[in-house]
């Protein structure tokens, strides 16, 4: 068995240097910083560091994000969806509804979910600007290929397709 002496190799890892002499500052003179001319030529500009935050979701012109349905806040509102409805012959002029969910909107698409006496819930698809909704599906399955294939992943969400 070899055994190495352990203690005298540690004692003697740098070799023994003499203390550096640190200059001296008078009492009376304070210590002073050279500086020296400017730069003739302008340092360069240093870039920004890139933004951290989030993009914001995708819009469609004059719509909402596409990735997610929210309130239309009143744009449409439940009167202008009940109106198309009723102008397609879905609802006629005399059956009241009240309002489930909705509107809902994502991009430039409209979900709403009405309540009608004595029927199942009335879910209604529609896309295109609040003075000019276009009917796209309304029924108790509203996931056409229409829907499927066209409407933003909000609608599709909300509309459980």
């Amino acid at each position: 068995m070899l055994l190495w002496p352990a203690a005298p190799a540690l004692a003697g890892c740098s070799p023994h240097l003499p203390p550096l002499a640190l200059p001296s500052r008078s009492a009376t003179a304070p210590p002073s910083l050279a500086v020296g001319p400017a730069p003739s030529e302008p340092l360069p500009a240093v870039p920004s560091p890139p933004s951290l935050s989030t993009p914001p979701s995708p819009t469609t012109p004059a719509g909402f994000a596409a990735g997610s349905a929210v309130s239309c806040a009143g744009r449409p509102g439940v009167a202008r969806v009940v109106a198309l409805l009723r102008t397609q012959g879905v609802l006629d002029g005399t059956t009241t509804v009240s309002v489930r969910v909705g509107p809902l909107c994502a991009g430039t698409w409209q979900y709403t979910v009405l309540a009608v006496p004595r029927r199942e819930p009335l879910q209604v698809v529609s896309q295109g600007p609040p003075d000019a909704l276009v009917l796209v599906a309304a029924g108790t399955d509203v996931c056409s290929d229409r829907v499927r294939g066209g409407a933003p992943p909000g609608i599709l969400a909300a509309a459980h397709c």
